[in-house]
C-alpha cells in the first residue's frame, strides 16, 4: 500500500569505520514524545514517530541483529537483538555510540534525521567492498495503536502482525565502491 503524504526516502553511504544513513519524511503531524532528555535513551521511541533500522551484519546468525531508531525531535534508542533468548530478546543496556541528528521543516512538512553507526559497535573490525548485510528499513507514523497508524518497510514484511522483528524478510545491502 502507498502513502505519498508520508512519503520516506533513505539513502546510505560508508566508510570503513562507519554507516550513515538518511531519511526524509513527509508528513502530516508529528506524534512525539515531549519535555524529555534527548540525550538519554527512551524506550518505546516506536510507539511514536520514529524512523528504525534493523541492521545484521552477520548473515550467517539471522536472529542477531542491532536496532537503531530515531524520532523528529531526535529522541534515540538503540538495541542488540537476539531473537534465539526468549526471555529477553533486546538488550537495551548495549549501546553504539552512534550519533544522529533530526531537523523538521514545518513549512515543506518534512523531518529529516542523519545516523552515523560505528560498525565497530555491531563486532565487524572494517567495512570491506562486496559485502553483503541484511537489513531493514522502517518508519512508523501517526497516532493510537499500530493498527491506526502508517508502519512502512523498505523490505516487505512476510507477516502482518504489527512487528518489524521479521529477520527473514530482510533485505541485501551491499557495499560497493562509488566509480569515479
Amino acid at each position: 500500500m502507498e502513502y505519498p503524504a508520508i512519503e520516506t526516502v533513505v539513502a546510505s553511504r560508508w566508510t570503513e569505520k562507519y554507516l550513515y544513513l538518511a531519511y526524509w519524511c513527509k508528513y502530516k503531524t508529528l506524534n512525539t514524545f515531549h519535555g524529555e532528555d534527548t540525550h538519554a535513551e527512551r524506550w518505546e521511541l516506536w510507539t511514536r514517530d520514529v524512523v528504525e533500522a534493523f541492521i545484521n551484519p552477520q548473515p550467517d546468525r539471522p536472529t542477531h541483529y542491532y536496532e537503531f531508531e530515531v524520532a523528529p525531535n531526535n529522541q534515540w534508542l538503540d538495541l542488540e537483538i537476539d531473537l534465539t533468548n526468549t526471555k529477553q530478546p533486546h538488550d537495551a543496556q548495549w549501546n553504539s555510540g552512534f550519533e544522529h541528528a533530526t531537523k523538521v521543516d514545518a513549512a515543506r512538512h518534512i523531518w529529516t534525521v542523519e545516523m552515523r553507526i560505528p560498525v565497530q559497535s555491531m563486532d565487524v573490525q572494517s567495512m570491506e567492498p562486496n559485502t553483503d548485510w541484511r537489513i531493514n528499513l522502517y518508519r512508523a507514523d501517526g497516532f493510537g495503536n499500530d493498527q491506526q497508524r502508517h508502519l512502512l518497510s523498505w523490505s516487505p514484511l512476510a507477516i502482518q502482525n504489527g512487528s518489524f522483528h521479521q529477520p527473514d524478510s530482510f533485505g541485501i545491502l551491499r557495499f560497493t565502491r562509488s566509480k569515479k
